[in-house]
C-alpha cells in the first residue's frame, strides 16, 4: 500500500509517523487492560498477524483519500502509542488516541491530539475535529480538554461497555477557535466543561512576617491565591485542600471561612461564587519545598501588600484588603461583591 506520502509530524522529542510493520513487535506487549477497557476490546496481547494487518490497514486507509490518518507516537526514539483522525463529514474530523503504560500522565497525549489537529486542520482541509468520550474515563476527558476541544453535550446511554448502556461526552474544536495555548482559548475550553454557577475554593496562607502566598499562573498574567474550581458533588474545603495537594504538593488545613465573595462575568468568565478560608501560618521556607504542577504552576512567592497590589488582579486586591480590614470585634465570614463589603456592585477591573 502506498503511504509515501503521509507526513512525518513533530514536536520537540515527539514525533508522529506513519506506523510500519517494524513496529508491531516492539508494540504488541504494550497493549494493556486500560486499553482492552476503553476500547471495549478483549484484555489480551494482540497477535502479531493481527496487528500487522491492523498496520497494513492504517495504509490502505490513508491511501483511499485520506479518509483515515494514523500516527504512530514516538517519543524520544520509542513507540509511545498511536493518534488517528478519520473523515466523518465533509470537513468534520472524529479523534481517536491511545498512550501506552510507560509513557502515561506526562502530557504526551495532549501534545500528540494538538499535533493532529494542527495537521487535519492545516493539511486536511477540516474545520471541525471532535471525539466521543465515555465520562469515566478523566483521563481522556482531560487530554481532549487541554489539546482545546471544548466540551459540548452529553449522549446519554447511546452506546454500550461491556454489554452495559454508557453515556458519551461529545467534545469539539472548530478551525476558527482560539487554540489553546491563549488565554482566549484556555478560557473557552475551562469554560465549557465547569458548572454554570461555579464555586472557587482559594486560601489565605500567611508566613511569620504576614505575607500571603501567591502562585505565579502558567495561564495569566495576574497572580492568584491558592485553590481552583469546585467539582460537582465536592466541598468547598475539601476542593481547597485538593487543589493545593495537587499543584504544590503540600497539606493545608483551613481553620475558618474568611469571605464569601460573588464575582460578577469578567473576561469571558461567567459569574461565581468565591470562597476564601483562612490556611493560618507557615514557615517562609515552605516556599522551598513546594513541588509545581508546572502546567499550571510557575512558581510561588510570599509578598506583601506593597507587591500582591501590583501582582494581583483587581478585584483580589479588593478581597485582600477587605479582609485585612475587616474589624476584629466582627465574627465569621464577610459577605463581599466584587471584592467589596457592600451589596451595591462595582463594575469588575
Amino acid at each position: 500500500m502506498d503511504h509515501s506520502d503521509q507526513p512525518v509530524l513533530r514536536d520537540g522529542e515527539l514525533l508522529l509517523r506513519p506506523w510500519t510493520t517494524d513496529d508491531v513487535e516492539p508494540s504488541l506487549l504494550l497493549h494493556d487492560a486500560e486499553i482492552a477497557r476503553w476500547f471495549d476490546v478483549p484484555a489480551t496481547i494482540p497477535t502479531r498477524e493481527g496487528h500487522a494487518a491492523w498496520v497494513r490497514g492504517t495504509h490502505a486507509e490513508w491511501a483511499d483519500s485520506r479518509s483515515k490518518a494514523t500516527f504512530l507516537v514516538e517519543w524520544e526514539g520509542t513507540v509511545a502509542g498511536s493518534v488517528d483522525v478519520r473523515q466523518v463529514a465533509e470537513g468534520v474530523g472524529a479523534l481517536s488516541w491511545v498512550v501506552y503504560a510507560p509513557y502515561r500522565s506526562r502530557g504526551i497525549a495532549s501534545r500528540a491530539v494538538r499535533l493532529l489537529i494542527d495537521f487535519a486542520f492545516t493539511e486536511l482541509g477540516m474545520t471541525r475535529v471532535e471525539a466521543h468520550v465515555n465520562p469515566l474515563n478523566r483521563s481522556s476527558l482531560r487530554v481532549a480538554l487541554r489539546a482545546g476541544l471544548r466540551r459540548e453535550g452529553l449522549l446519554r446511554a447511546n452506546t454500550r461497555l461491556r454489554g452495559e448502556p454508557h453515556d458519551t461526552v461529545v467534545l469539539g474544536r472548530l478551525r476558527s477557535d482560539p487554540t489553546p495555548d491563549t488565554r482566549e482559548g484556555f478560557t473557552a475550553m475551562l469554560d465549557s466543561a465547569l458548572p454554570v454557577k461555579r464555586a472557587i475554593a482559594q486560601g489565605v496562607l500567611r508566613n511569620e512576617r504576614g505575607d500571603v502566598l501567591l502562585c505565579e499562573l502558567a495561564y495569566k498574567r495576574e497572580w492568584d491565591l491558592p485553590g481552583g474550581v469546585v467539582d460537582p458533588g465536592e466541598s468547598p474545603a475539601y476542593c481547597l485542600v485538593r487543589e493545593v495537594e495537587e499543584e504544590l504538593r503540600i497539606t493545608v488545613r483551613p481553620s475558618s471561612l474568611l469571605a464569601v465573595d460573588w464575582l460578577p462575568p469578567w473576561l469571558g468568565w461567567r459569574d461565581a461564587v468565591l470562597l476564601v478560608f483562612d490556611l493560618g501560618t507557615s514557615p517562609s521556607d515552605l516556599a522551598d519545598r513546594v513541588v509545581l504542577e508546572h502546567r499550571e504552576i510557575r512558581a510561588v512567592h510570599w509578598a506583601d501588600e506593597a507587591c500582591w497590589s501590583q501582582r494581583v488582579a483587581p478585584y483580589t486586591v479588593r478581597l485582600l484588603r477587605s479582609i485585612g480590614r475587616r474589624d476584629p470585634r466582627v465574627t465569621g465570614a464577610l459577605y463581599l461583591e466584587d471584592g467589596n463589603p457592600t451589596l451595591e456592585t462595582q463594575p469588575r477591573g
